[in-house]
């Protein structure tokens, strides 16, 4: 693959990541340095993770960035559950990123056993 770019699950994080930085323009002003910024952090690092992962050219590397990302994901996931806690969302809000969260975690967990698979190959 020439780019991180062209992995599904790349793309399927930047959906994260805009669906987040839209979400957030709605919070609270006083939430700015407190939760918005934490799950901008947390949404960013999804595909960040994954890019640094595929620049690194061994795949144990990489599974371990997938890894992160993986965990980076269910961040994202917990701050908007704080989020409706905290009845900043509602929980349509939270529904309706629900299937988002689903996809991509399924596309990282995927991406992991495939490079286990390639690393398993060498």
């Amino acid at each position: 693959m020439a780019s991180f770019t062209d992995l599904e699950t790349w793309k399927q994080s930047r959906k994260i990541r805009n669906y987040v930085s839209d979400l957030v323009k709605k919070f609270p002003v006083d939430e700015k340095f407190r939760l918005i910024d934490q799950i901008i952090r947390s949404s960013r690092s999804i595909g960040n993770n994954l890019a640094e992962g595929h620049g690194r050219f061994h795949y144990q590397d990489n599974i371990r960035f997938c890894i992160m990302a993986r965990g980076s994901l269910t961040e994202t996931l917990d701050h908007l559950i704080i989020a409706l806690d905290e009845k900043i969302i509602s929980e349509e809000t939270l529904q309706s990123f629900q299937p988002e969260y689903e996809s991509c975690l399924k596309l990282i967990n995927g991406y992991i056993q495939y490079l286990k698979s390639k690393k398993t190959g060498e």
